[in-house]
């Protein structure tokens, strides 16, 4: 059942009006939860009136795109409503990222406004390059009223930001509607409640933290942000602070599962726990059972472009821990060869979506939208007159209609929670001066997923330690390579293209022939 409020006098067509209605059916109850600070629905609808208000009187108008680049809290949490309060489309920035890569996501949304605060200006390395107005918002009005206009389900709301298959990043542009019906499908099937504490481990730049505030919002429940620095405080904080849903990607539940408190100081509050953003390794699986007996787990599946694709109901997750279960309410999937014939049970093929929750398309990328976005009456499936999403997923399905995860199409790398493209990570490698040429790959790793693997050849007088010392600097912790491999050339095919099948023997064998300035 979907717990909604009904203080709306007109249905809640534009996202923001989830926020106004919980700040009049909700007003004292506490929005959101943070180390030292609690911001009650009331408050959090008159801070992001504020926001919404200087906004729309300082030119902003319905589609110009605003990026905020805050950290998890009321402040980032008020700005995502604010700006599709007024029409505009919002851009989330994780606050990990570097200048380089803030820079491109504001050139290529074309966004107008920067949202963000001093601090966050401050660790950048250098100051930002763009054509977007930098505006702290500490130093906005506190209050306003929020007020949003009225949205059809097709608008735009949400440019998020992932990389695609060319490796560089892609904005899949989400609408008011198709996040909307994700929402309400995810709260139906996880059973939220208004007295639920969610917590909000994952940055809202994703569209799996993003989901963990609209959720709470949606609802009328606590939004419980935790930035602790290591396993064991973030296991202390939500049995502190009586946390009732834990969502967290792969990465995260194995640094969870293996710290020292987590056996022995359990979240006895949890009762709803979920994986998403990669496959969950079945110890891993065993191990959350173990630790939360009391406690649903979900194991699911989805893409930026799809919002979720699929769940495993909880009593199936002991008997199949590694299945991403089936389609969720309203969604359709099915399993296609490369002939666009439809998999037999067992078999292995692309996993196709349709439903309300699918993304628009990519911005400014009408190629890569019309590959990936497909109409039904192209296809010989899926119901006529909806779209189909080709995600790029490699699954099989079994004799009971549940699915299984078996690899990526491409090349694109799942490494800490986050879908890593190799062109994006040899562009900033070039940047540095200190290489010729290069390639980006992966291999296995049993806490990262994949670990990003670079194989160099490096530039005359190039070295090494200076290489490291620029990725650490202009990389994000995610994109950075955990293992270097410098070779004197790299291996071509006959027509000149790159031996990608060389390279990944290179890697697992570690067989490149070694520069004799490599270890410079």
């Amino acid at each position: 059942m979907i717990h909604v409020r009904t203080g709306a006098t007109r249905p809640a067509v534009n996202l923001a009006d989830w926020l106004r209605i919980a700040a009049l059916d909700r007003s004292s109850h506490a929005a959101i939860v943070e180390p030292g600070r609690s911001t009650s629905y009331a408050e959090l609808g008159a801070r992001a009136g504020a926001i919404a208000e200087w906004l729309s009187g300082n030119g902003v108008e319905p589609g110009d795109r605003v990026a905020v680049l805050l950290p998890r809290g009321s402040d980032a949490a008020a700005a995502l409503f604010a700006v599709p309060a007024i029409g505009a489309i919002v851009v989330p920035i994780s606050d990990r990222l570097r200048a380089r890569q803030i820079e491109y996501v504001l050139e290529h949304s074309g966004a107008r406004i920067l949202l963000t605060e001093g601090e966050i200006l401050t660790r950048l390395n250098r100051r930002l390059t763009s054509n977007a107005r930098v505006v702290e918002v500490g130093n906005l009005p506190a209050r306003g009223t929020l007020t949003p206009i009225d949205s059809r389900p097709s608008d735009p709301s949400h440019i998020i930001y992932t990389s695609g298959s060319t490796g560089l990043p892609k904005g899949v542009v989400h609408t008011h509607g198709s996040l909307g019906a994700g929402v309400d499908a995810v709260i139906g099937y996880l059973g939220l409640r208004p007295d639920d504490r969610i917590a909000s481990l994952l940055p809202f730049s994703s569209v799996y933290g993003l989901n963990q505030l609209l959720c709470a919002v949606r609802c009328g429940c606590s939004l419980v942000v935790d930035r602790s620095p290591t396993p064991n405080d973030i296991v202390a904080a939500l049995g502190r602070e009586k946390v009732t849903v834990v969502a967290a990607v792969p990465a995260l539940w194995t640094q969870l599962a293996t710290a020292t408190s987590f056996s022995s100081a359990t979240v006895p509050s949890a009762r709803i726990i979920q994986n998403a953003g990669g496959h969950l390794p079945v110890p891993i699986v065993r191990q959350l059972r173990r630790a939360h007996p009391g406690a649903e787990l979900f194991l699911m599946y989805g893409q930026t472009e799809t919002f979720r694709g699929s769940y495993l109901p909880p009593g199936l997750v002991d008997d199949r821990p590694n299945s991403i279960g089936k389609a969720m309410p309203g969604t359709e999937i099915h399993l296609v060869r490369e002939d666009l014939s439809l998999c037999e049970p067992g078999e292995v093929g692309e996993l196709v979506q349709c439903g309300p929750s699918l993304a628009l398309g990519y911005w400014r990328d009408p190629e890569a939208t019309a590959r990936t976005f497909r109409r039904a009456e192209e296809l010989s499936f899926g119901p006529r007159g909806q779209r189909l999403a080709f995600t790029g997923d490699l699954a099989r399905m079994d004799e009971d209609g549940l699915l299984y995860f078996v690899s990526r199409k491409d090349h694109l790398i799942k490494t800490l929670g986050h879908r890593v493209g190799p062109d994006e990570v040899l562009d900033a490698l070039l940047a540095s001066g200190e290489i010729s040429e290069g390639i980006v790959t992966s291999e296995a790793d049993e806490v990262r997923g994949e670990r990003i693997v670079a194989v160099v050849v490096l530039a005359p007088g190039g070295s090494l330690q200076a290489l490291k010392r620029f990725a650490r600097a202009e990389l994000p912790p995610h994109m950075m390579p955990a293992r270097y491999l410098v070779g004197d050339s790299l291996p071509r095919m006959s027509g000149g293209k790159y031996d990608m099948a060389a390279v990944r023997r290179w890697v697992s064998e570690g067989l490149t022939p070694l520069a004799a300035d490599a270890r410079r």
